[in-house]
């Protein structure tokens, strides 16, 4: 999963601005793949929450494989937020998902960043074209917004605000790719961005079919976990669309069941998020968490995405 980051973007330090869960699970990544990382975050007992979270990440990632030059020394924190963009070659922003908090966040960091340093936003759900409304450099803010948790899932969704340049997207991109991770360049903003949205779609359905009576909160995770989600962890819906039509692929599948696929999304619900609902849904993850704890659902998460995606990467033909 290393790979050699320094002839092929030229990016050595990367700034990680906000280390909370996402910040440092960047954080760990940036190291292991034998990058400098330059921290901050303004909240107390920051840079101890952090190097206690890189800590944690750290076995994980050496199973992955360290990066030439890979150390938890090269970790850097700033009290400041201009003395830790100011030598950067990349920044990873993660700070709350605020539009107002993230202009002027934007503004101070576009102030104080080299020329050529890349601004990039974990954010989640907010317009890149918002956040660099306040640069003076708005043409080097971009969208980079990875999925949880950074230092283990690929995926990383790059977006281009309305001022973002052709250039800064490819040299994301390219930045990215590098680093080992799989970005997908999303041409036009919308709320939630690509994955997000996919997601939403599917959580809509569970909470209605709970809010309905159709079935418990377990039943409907052992559907996903133990169904469609064992296929979806392998390739995307299209592909397994394709591989569902047998030797006609897709175009036989659509032909024979476009009509009821169709009419399947006519029945879909949509709930509405009363405190009722809430309530049920928490209920029901309690009953089904039982005497386990969380932490030992992450860890045995953790284990088995890092199985999946070294026997992906082994396979290397569902690409």
């Amino acid at each position: 999963m290393s790979t050699d980051t320094t002839h092929t973007t030229h990016v050595k330090r990367v700034a990680v601005v906000g280390t909370g869960v996402i910040g440092a699970s960047w954080a760990a990544y940036f190291l292991a793949q034998g990058l400098d990382v330059n921290a901050t975050d303004p909240s107390p007992s920051a840079e101890e929450r952090l190097r206690a979270a890189v800590a944690k990440h750290w076995p994980t990632l050496e199973r992955f494989g360290l990066a030439e030059g890979a150390s938890v020394d090269r970790l850097r924190f700033h009290d400041s937020l201009e003395d830790a963009v100011a030598v950067a070659d990349f920044v990873q922003e993660n700070g709350p998902e605020r539009m107002d908090f993230k202009i002027d966040l934007f503004r101070r960091m576009d102030a104080a960043a080299p020329p050529e340093t890349i601004l990039a936003s974990s954010s989640s759900g907010l317009a890149i074209s918002g956040v660099q409304s306040g640069c003076a450099h708005p043409q080097r803010v971009v969208l980079g917004h990875p999925f949880n948790p950074p230092h283990l899932i690929p995926l990383v969704e790059v977006i281009g605000g309305e001022q973002t340049s052709a250039e800064v997207i490819a040299r994301t991109m390219a930045f990215y790719a590098a680093i080992g991770k799989r970005p997908i360049h999303v041409k036009r903003e919308v709320k939630g961005h690509i994955a997000n949205r996919l997601q939403a779609a599917l959580w809509r359905e569970a909470f209605h079919l709970v809010n309905e009576g159709v079935a418990s909160v377990a039943d409907i995770d052992t559907a996903i976990a133990h169904g469609p989600g064992l296929r979806w962890a392998v390739m995307g819906p299209f592909m397994n669309l394709h591989l569902s039509g047998g030797a006609g692929g897709i175009e036989h599948l659509l032909a024979h069941l476009g009509g009821p696929i169709e009419d399947w999304w006519k029945d879909l619900g949509a709930p509405s998020m009363t405190s009722e609902l809430k309530q049920q849904v928490v209920q029901g993850v309690a009953e089904a968490l039982g005497s386990r704890h969380t932490a030992d659902l992450e860890a045995a998460r953790d284990t088995l995405l890092l199985n999946l995606i070294r026997a992906k990467a082994e396979t290397g033909k569902l690409d």
